[in-house]
């Protein structure tokens, strides 16, 4: 992890976002906007109801490089539960980097280029970084290498006019689904692209090289249907979409079934195991595991925040929230949180702590709001 103490590096867009009146703030050892002059609930409607800009280079961006893919697979599927080996060439998974009890180091992102057999290309988060290419360096095979990215930025452009925004730049992205990538440009620079985001809109992850971030940013800034968004909004949008935020919501303690992510797991990985923490994860997927992640909204309009305790109705302690905050698109308090699975059905009555008063909640179906993925 990043140590907090240390001075906040700043991203290739950092000057842009002084420009544009960005607050800016340290998260995961980089200096981040985490809103803008028109406040976290303006950038959080507007990224629902057009196109919101994100800027997410504090991001980690690597590969990983072998002869063939079959290698580079075989290296990953050790770390990870997914199903690496039957990724199609233009198509990217989620997974997790389990430690040997089944716990989850990290989440991330990984993609099997086109045209680039060999090569995975892999996004992990920020604060985890440093740890998982540490991690990873350390298990894979010789002929097997991790590399590294530093010169690269990565810019989210999220919500329903996303694509459209794209297109008017010149960028062929009208025929990419869901999970999608490819290597194409963008107002004429070259780009690494996904169809995914941390939003539960649809949208789009780009990559560029640091020297053109400033350019690539400005350009679709230039579109009326794009705003710039900061890591306020960012938050409130995963929360509604049931998106889990590493270190909070999920973290070394808590296994992918236990989070409710056995979907990431493939049949032939919960068939075959021989990924970290098998064991257990086919205990669990056998007979259900001890807590399990859910999704809570509240009455009245006072949210919970990480760390309440969740009560039953005799004022029983069930379990703790994770991440909460108010959702502007319900219009209500909306949290996630660990509980006991007795409690867990959709629908049930339950009661969150807030400052010793128990405020009335009800379990909810995950997303609070329903994606808008490109399938």
């Amino acid at each position: 992890m990043t140590d907090p103490t240390d001075t906040p590096l700043p991203t290739p867009l950092h000057a842009a976002h002084l420009a544009l009146g960005g607050r800016l703030v340290p998260f995961a050892g980089y200096a981040m906007p985490v809103q803008y002059p028109t406040g976290i609930l303006a950038e959080h409607q507007w990224t629902r109801a057009h196109a919101g800009l994100f800027d997410v280079s504090h991001m980690g961006q690597a590969r990983l490089v072998g002869p063939d893919h079959a290698t580079v697979a075989a290296a990953l599927e050790a770390l990870v539960p997914a199903d690496v080996a039957g990724l199609a060439p233009g198509r990217q998974r989620y997974s997790q980097l389990l430690a040997p009890d089944g716990g989850i180091l990290d989440d991330l992102m990984f993609a099997r280029p086109l045209g680039a057999d060999g090569t995975l290309a892999l996004v992990v988060n920020a604060g985890c970084k440093a740890a998982d290419y540490a991690h990873i360096a350390a298990h894979l095979p010789p002929d097997v290498a991790l590399e590294i990215i530093e010169d690269r930025a990565l810019l989210a452009l999220q919500g329903p006019e996303s694509e459209a925004v794209l297109v008017a730049l010149g960028a062929a992205v009208a025929d990419l689904v869901f999970m999608d990538v490819r290597s194409l440009e963008v107002a004429g620079l070259p780009v690494d692209l996904s169809r995914s985001g941390y939003t539960g809109e649809d949208g789009f992850e780009i990559s560029v090289a640091d020297s053109d971030a400033v350019a690539l940013w400005s350009a679709l800034l230039a579109d009326p249907r794009v705003k710039p968004i900061g890591l306020g909004a960012r938050d409130s949008l995963r929360l509604e979409g049931g998106l889990c935020l590493y270190g909070h919501d999920i973290d070394v303690t808590s296994s992918p079934i236990e989070a409710g992510l056995a979907w990431s797991i493939q049949k032939r990985r919960r068939l075959g195991g021989g990924f970290p923490g098998f064991a257990r994860i086919a205990r669990e997927l056998a007979e259900g595991p001890a807590r399990t992640r859910v999704g809570l909204i509240l009455d009245g309009r006072q949210p919970a925040r990480e760390g309440a305790e969740i009560a039953a109705t005799d004022g029983t302690i069930v379990g703790r929230v994770t991440s909460g905050g108010f959702g502007p698109t319900l219009e209500k308090p909306v949290a996630m949180g660990w509980i006991d699975p007795a409690f867990a059905a959709v629908g049930t009555e339950l009661a969150v702590l807030v400052r010793g008063k128990p405020l009335p909640a009800r379990v909810a179906a995950l997303p609070f709001v329903p994606a808008r993925f490109r399938r």
